[in-house]
C-alpha cells in the first residue's frame, strides 16, 4: 500500500543524494518515477536536482501554482507511475501537501518528499509543517555540528560571517550562506552576533 514519506533534516545531510538514489533504485527495476524540484532553485541548472557528491538528474519543476495531483494523475494515465519524489519539499503549500496525500490515497502511488524542517529563524516551513502533520512515515536524515552533536538548526550568514536574525524565509544558497549546527551553537551564534568566533571559517551546504 502506498504511503506519504517525509525525509527531513538540516542542511548538509545528503537529502538530494538520498532522493536520487531512491529514484535510481526504482528505475533500475524497470519502474517509472516522477522527480520534482522547486522552480526557483537553479543552483544546479534549471530543471535539475544535484547533490554535493556530484550526482544529478533532470527534474520537473513546481511552483506555488502547480497542481501536483493533476499532473501526476495525467502522467499515470499515459503510463504507470511507480513513485513520485520531491526535493525542496519545505516550499510546498498546504494545498500541495494535501494533493500529494491524495496521490497516495486515491492513485495508490507512493510519494517521497525530501526537505528542511526549519528555516534560519528556527521556524517551520509551510510544506514541512503539513508534511510533519500528515505524512505516513517521518524519517530524519542526520548531519552533525562541528562539535559532534546532531545538527538540527541552520544559520544564515552574511558576507562577514555574521548570522541573520531576521529576513525573508526563502533565500537560495549553499555553503556561502548557510551552516548546520546543534541547538546550543545556534543560539550561541545568535547571541554573540558572530559565527566565526565559534566555527572559524567552516560553512555548511544544502544537500
Amino acid at each position: 500500500m502506498a504511503q506519504l514519506y517525509f525525509y527531513y533534516s538540516a542542511m548538509n545531510a545528503g537529502k538530494s543524494t538520498a532522493l536520487l538514489q531512491s529514484s535510481y533504485n526504482y528505475q533500475e527495476r524497470g519502474m517509472r518515477t516522477m522527480v520534482y524540484t522547486a522552480e526557483f532553485d537553479n543552483r544546479f541548472g534549471t530543471g535539475r536536482i544535484g547533490s554535493r557528491i556530484g550526482l544529478s538528474s533532470p527534474a520537473r519543476l513546481y511552483s506555488n501554482e502547480t497542481s501536483l495531483f493533476s499532473e501526476i494523475k495525467a502522467e499515470s494515465l499515459l503510463e504507470p507511475v511507480h513513485c513520485v519524489l520531491l526535493d525542496e519539499s519545505q516550499f510546498l503549500t498546504r494545498a500541495q501537501v494535501k494533493e500529494l496525500a491524495d496521490v497516495v490515497d486515491l492513485l495508490d502511488i507512493p510519494v517521497l518528499c525530501y526537505g528542511l524542517r526549519t528555516d534560519f529563524r528556527g521556524e517551520l516551513f509551510s510544506g514541512s509543517q503539513y508534511l510533519l502533520a500528515w505524512a505516513d512515515k517521518l524519517v530524519e536524515l542526520k548531519t552533525v555540528c562541528h562539535c559532534g552533536r546532531k545538527a538540527g538548526m541552520v544559520l544564515r550568514l552574511n558576507e562577514q560571517g555574521k548570522p541573520f536574525k531576521e529576513g525573508a524565509q526563502v533565500q537560495v544558497g549553499g555553503n556561502e550562506s548557510y551552516v548546520s549546527v546543534c541547538r546550543k551553537h545556534y543560539y550561541d551564534a545568535l547571541e554573540s552576533g558572530s559565527s566565526r568566533a565559534i566555527f572559524g571559517n567552516q560553512h555548511g551546504t544544502e544537500g
